[in-house]
């Protein structure tokens, strides 16, 4: 259910290595300036999501630029995220440099001039967020100055998320879709900080419990509810204010969860359809079979039968 495209620069020949990468850049993703030493070694895996992109990059030490002058050749109007996952980096703005590690998630403005360096080659995580998505979510028009934030080893919450969301989205191999919503909630409420809407907030801060918690099939409104600080009835409202409910966002989830598991088995036999409902918090394998055909038109049996095949 995933839509992805993989790029790479394996293959293609040194001397246009660099402006076929930089052109793909511009089309998929955010319009960059490149420059390195060697011939460049890179990957891009990239998904769209609605109305924001997603991508996974991996390559080899190399420098990038959003300079000036190729804003106004190629103007984002979006916001970028970058989810650090492989290798120390630095990005320099108007502010000055900072230095980034392993772990840690970049938020700034695509349409204020920037440079970032990878010394030792990264892989990394990338969301570009349209300006008219963020302002909705933060109310902010731009990002006058970067935002970091912490995901590794149990810090900010809503960051941790965030990466395993894209992180799984943006796979060539076993995708996972993200929620768009949950997105952009995310990143709002990251960007915004202390001054990010309430209710963005409070809808980041229950889908994030929820997507710690599918396999349970005890997670319901009153835990979530209790999770997040409010009643079951200021929760119902938050996710009224996105147009669904949250029986219903669940369910969502965990059908998405499932039909990855069942398109991509982790092993050649895979996981039966009642193993699948069961990991995913399904309590009964004929609701869960039901559920599934309903949402994507096709049976759960016949999704690991195609899989199965070789």
């Amino acid at each position: 259910m995933v839509q992805l495209r993989v790029f790479s620069t394996a293959g293609l020949p040194a001397a246009r290595r660099i402006e076929l990468w930089e052109g793909h850049n511009t089309a998929a993703l955010i319009g960059l300036s490149c420059h390195t030493v060697a011939p460049l070694e890179a990957t891009e895996v990239n998904v769209q999501l609605g109305r924001i992109q997603l991508a996974r990059v991996t390559g080899s030490p190399h420098v990038v630029e959003r300079t000036a002058e190729v804003i106004r050749r190629s103007p984002a109007d979006a916001v970028a995220v970058y989810v650090t996952l492989r290798g120390d980096a630095w990005f320099r703005h108007g502010d000055g440099r900072r230095d980034l590690r392993p772990g840690q998630v970049l938020i700034c403005d695509a349409d204020r001039p920037f440079a970032r360096g990878f010394a030792r080659g990264l892989e990394e995580l990338a969301i570009k967020v349209p300006r008219a998505a963020f302002t909705a979510g933060t109310g902010l028009t731009s990002l006058r100055s970067p935002v970091v934030a912490t995901f590794g080893r149990g810090n900010d919450p809503y960051a941790r998320v965030l990466a395993r969301l894209v992180d799984r989205a943006a796979r060539a191999e076993h995708p996972v879709a993200a929620d768009e919503g949950t997105v952009l909630d995310l990143v709002a409420t990251l960007a915004a900080g202390r001054h990010a809407d309430r209710t963005v907030a409070l809808r980041a801060a229950a889908r994030c419990f929820i997507e710690d918690h599918l396999a349970d099939p005890h997670l319901g409104a009153a835990r979530i509810a209790a999770a997040t600080g409010i009643s079951e009835r200021h929760l119902s409202r938050v996710f009224a204010a996105d147009g669904t409910t949250v029986p219903r966002y669940v369910l969502s989830r965990r059908l998405r969860l499932a039909y990855a598991m069942l398109a991509h088995p982790a092993r050649e036999a895979g996981p039966t359809v009642a193993d699948v409902a069961a990991r995913c918090g399904f309590t009964s394998a004929t609701y869960f079979s039901h559920a599934f055909r309903e949402r994507f038109g096709l049976r759960a049996g016949d999704v690991r039968r195609g899989a199965a095949r070789p």
